[in-house]
């Protein structure tokens, strides 16, 4: 297993190269650069091209990606265009935000998915079947800025339960236990949004599966041993049914993260997602690339954790 992690690991080394290579070759294709954000009338054409060229804007963009490779390397992420902060200095800020809004929903995901698709399942063609069949459906087809101004307008506006947005009360300025009940009031809406077409697909996963184990002979053996219907299910089915939908375990984590980009605009949730689209507008290449190479890692290290959880599950699998 060792040199299986080793050998994996180090194959995804040129492809996280690549698409880094792709990530920065489109993002030099969109139309305008960091300086057409900055209007200034006193400031001429002139000026601006010596600005550009003093940035590097205008050398070729593989020479750009090379300059920004090297300096990754050597694990610096660069300095933004306006004001000169630090990439990794953002970065550090945003990220345990966005951790705690992604773990959450992951969490929230396989506690509410999985047992709606054993339920779904266990009852199959039956009412409670039907029902959770139209909630997968809704969870798929809804796009999330839409669910998520529902639940601002219907919990925050309405009923007043939970706060629209923002991940502390700024005027209470809580310490201590009271500030992390605080943070888990403001972070139940943005969780349920970012989880939900997680939990529609984990639990169409696990249904799916379920059925076609419960089909299988050692299930009808179990059955005609007089075996309880809740040791079959949970004993015997359950875990192999587990197997395929370690692949969405594994793959949840970097879906997550690029979902948090437009729930975490809406909820104005303070995490790497608004950190990303402000760079998109500001045409911050470096925070962009940093993004993407996280996003980029985490899709690998995703499938690694779920090939490794395959031979957890069937001990009949091995790397």
């Amino acid at each position: 297993m060792t040199r299986y992690v080793i050998k994996r690991l180090v194959q995804s080394i040129p492809v996280i190269f690549g698409i880094t290579v792709l990530s920065f070759a489109i993002m030099k294709l969109a139309p305008g650069d960091p300086l057409a954000n900055f209007v200034n009338p006193t400031i001429s054409m002139e000026d601006l091209e010596a600005s550009r060229s003093a940035l590097g804007l205008n050398d070729p963009w593989y020479v750009q990606y090379t300059r920004w490779l090297s300096e990754v390397v050597r694990g610096n992420l660069g300095y933004t265009y306006a004001g000169n902060h630090s990439i990794r200095m953002l970065i550090g800020q945003r990220l345990p935000n966005t951790i705690i809004l992604t773990l959450s929903a992951f969490i929230l995901s396989f506690a509410v998915g999985v047992p709606i698709g054993v339920m779904g399942a266990v009852r199959k063609n039956t009412r409670t079947d039907y029902g959770l069949t139209i909630f997968s459906l809704v969870g798929v087809s809804v796009p999330s800025f839409f669910f998520g101004l529902l639940m601002i307008y219907l919990f925050s506006i309405l009923l007043g339960i939970f706060p629209p947005g923002g991940m502390v009360n700024i005027r209470a300025r809580y310490v201590g236990f009271a500030r992390i009940m605080d943070i888990a009031h403001h972070l139940v809406l943005p969780a349920i949004v970012l989880s939900l077409s997680n939990i529609a697909t984990v639990s169409r996963f696990t249904r799916s599966n379920m059925v076609d184990v419960l089909k299988e002979d050692y299930i009808r053996t179990a059955r005609a041993k007089g075996l309880r219907n809740k040791a079959i299910v949970y004993k015997h089915a359950f875990r192999n049914a587990l197997i395929p939908v370690i692949t969405i375990f594994g793959l949840s984590i970097p879906f997550l993260f690029s979902g948090a980009y437009i729930t975490e605009s809406i909820f104005n949730w303070p995490g790497m997602g608004s950190l990303g689209i402000q760079a998109i507008q500001d045409r911050e290449y470096g925070i962009v690339m940093a993004l993407n190479l996280i996003t980029a890692t985490l899709v690998l290290m995703g499938n690694l954790t779920a090939d490794i959880l395959y031979a957890v599950a069937d001990p009949r699998i091995r790397h």
